[in-house]
């Protein structure tokens, strides 16, 4: 992992205290514009706020130069409504990136049709996502079936790593568990406000 949350005692040291991985003093100054007491779990909503401003359209629009060629720079809360807001935000796409069963919920994106559930050439095609010529996941809207991360379309991607192989009952599910987490994602992060 290239920046976890929290950092570990070596093992076979005698030190067992777990630590935030933030730089002191800028995670002093988050607080402080956050309004945070410094309590256990302050370094979670700190996290969620940077994860909900990362998948801000308008961060993401206003530094996509940046963004290409350096490390993204987090702005500081504006105000302890604005970080409440984005954290908020934050915490909910985390929990669905992590697959989370409660922030998932159902997946209304039923498998359809008889066969043999082998992948051949997976289309979209009126809010249906074919794997062959007659089995499909129904009522799929197409936002999930383009959504873009980085350089990859993870629902269409999927599918196609799995070209040849038959579909069992935990892959029909975790694709219908994408394809819900790929719709909220792009809901969310629309809902996303922050004043740049």
């Amino acid at each position: 992992m290239f920046a976890p949350l929290y950092l570990y005692p070596e093992p076979g040291s005698l030190d067992t205290e777990r630590r935030v991985n933030f730089d002191p003093k800028i995670y002093a100054k988050i607080r402080a514009a956050a309004g945070l007491a410094g309590v256990d779990g302050d370094e979670l909503r700190v996290f969620d706020y940077i994860y909900g401003v990362l998948h801000s359209p308008d961060y993401r629009a206003t530094y996509a130069q940046f963004l290409k060629i350096d490390f993204p720079r987090i702005p500081y809360p504006a105000s302890p409504e604005v970080f409440a807001h984005v954290a908020d935000k934050g915490g909910q796409l985390r929990a669905l990136h992590l697959m989370e069963d409660a922030a998932v919920g159902d997946t209304p994106y039923p498998f359809i049709g008889s066969g043999d559930n082998v992948v051949d050439k997976p289309r979209f095609e009126a809010g249906q996502v074919f794997i062959n010529a007659d089995q499909f996941f129904d009522n799929v809207p197409e936002i999930a079936w383009n959504f873009h991360i980085g350089g990859y379309q993870p629902a269409q991607k999927w599918l196609k790593d799995r070209k040849g192989r038959a579909l069992g009952f935990d892959d029909v599910r975790h694709y219908a568990k994408i394809i819900k987490i790929l719709a909220e994602t792009d809901r969310i992060m629309k809902e996303v406000v922050l004043p740049l």
